[in-house]
């Protein structure tokens, strides 16, 4: 007898796909803040009719990313000096507070810290800014979540988008942060494999304000 052949992979809704699309665009910067996209380009793009890309346009517009223009299409918004210092200034409440609480680390949380610090400078020796933004996020959220606080960590979840796409744009415009990024997370990893709260918590604030800086012109 025949093998039966194997039933078809179904894809996600034609919305989910154009939203998926985008956002990932947008996070990764290949839509820069400025860009002005229209329904019928999204569409050929996924590959889809104009009806799902509206409906995934209104999402993302909700979440901050888009602004809609009737008849014109959708405005990528840029990422302003604002909005960068409000989140740097959140995320030090959060990190501040985060490594403190999971120091002194579990073995676990010091293997997983240094293997997405091995990983960052993977992807700093290939060139890939937007794998290297998901690495340098992910070594802060390991951070956080071993801190033990759920809603703490919802609440840092929240910043994720704004997060990437903030990273990616700031190593564009700077590329020697990639190994200074990469440098100062291992600082940050001595600390908490030592046990020195107080030193880990440094490191996190000194990490975290330079971009306040860098977003002034202060330093290059």
């Amino acid at each position: 007898m025949p093998a039966a052949s194997a039933p078809p992979v179904r894809q996600p809704p034609a919305a989910d796909r154009v939203y998926t699309h985008i956002k990932q665009a947008v996070l990764d910067r290949q839509y820069e803040g400025g860009t002005l996209l229209t329904e019928g380009e999204l569409a050929e793009a996924v590959g889809v009719s104009r009806t799902p890309v509206r409906e995934a346009l209104l999402k993302l517009e909700v979440e901050g990313l888009i602004k809609l223009y009737p008849k014109k299409g959708a405005l990528v918004l840029a990422v302003s000096a604002q909005e960068i210092a409000d989140v740097v200034e959140t995320r030090l409440l959060v990190e501040e507070f985060a490594v403190r609480k999971a120091v002194p680390a579990p073995a676990a949380l010091v293997a997983r810290l240094q293997e997405l610090l091995d990983e960052q400078q993977r992807h700093a020796a290939a060139g890939d800014l937007a794998a290297f933004a998901v690495s340098d996020r992910c070594f802060h959220a390991e951070i956080v979540r071993h801190a033990g606080n759920e809603i703490l960590s919802k609440l840092y979840d929240q910043l994720r988008d704004r997060q990437l796409r903030m990273g990616v744009a700031m190593m564009q415009a700077l590329p020697d942060r990639v190994t200074r990024n990469h440098t100062e997370h291992a600082e940050i990893l001595e600390r908490i494999r030592a046990g020195d709260a107080d030193g880990a918590a440094e490191c996190v604030r000194s990490h975290l304000s330079r971009v306040k800086v860098l977003v002034r012109g202060e330093e290059r």
